[in-house]
């Protein structure tokens, strides 16, 4: 059986904070996701891995979206599937740019992110790259926000603060 390959692009956000002792706060200061990679069983996937940048999203500028977006289309062409690890508070701005500028692309575009680090006890991150990484394999093609036991299509998606998951807009 052929492995599909999918490319997983990292750009930081809460599902990659990582507690910093020393000034006590959380800080995108190092990737976790190969850490919660190696938890995971992946038969059947071959992933790549794209270290794009390891921000805040709440830091991102237009500059920023626009290269998710161009990546991610970029992966799209050699991959069988499409993951992008993001922040929540503009996950939806990357997710608009990355539909406009791949409006049909050849494979799943799948964006995930995690309302609390991996790092803390109460996450919802590992399950959000689980959801991810299985929607990315079943849905068509097309760009998609998969978290929280849903997969929405782009574009109308945006975060409901409210309630702490993403909606329909």
């Amino acid at each position: 059986m052929d492995k599909k390959r999918i490319a997983i692009i990292s750009t930081g956000g809460t599902i990659e904070k990582t507690y910093d002792e020393l000034a006590g706060v959380l800080s995108n200061r190092v990737s976790v996701l190969d850490v919660m990679l190696a938890s995971m069983q992946l038969h059947g996937i071959d992933i790549i891995r794209v270290p794009l940048m390891n921000k805040d999203s709440l830091d991102m500028t237009p500059k920023d979206h626009e290269l998710i977006a161009r990546t991610a289309g970029a992966m799209a062409e050699a991959h069988d599937g499409v993951v992008v690890v993001h922040g929540t508070d503009r996950l939806a701005n990357s997710g608009d740019k990355a539909y406009e500028l791949n409006p049909e692309p050849p494979v799943p575009i799948v964006f995930t992110g995690a309302m609390r680090p991996y790092e803390l006890r109460s996450t919802d991150a590992l399950q959000n790259l689980t959801e991810a990484l299985l929607a990315v394999q079943l849905v068509p093609p097309g760009v998609y926000v998969a978290m929280h036991n849903r997969v929405l299509a782009f574009p109308g998606v945006e975060k409901d603060r409210e309630h702490g998951t993403f909606v329909r807009r």
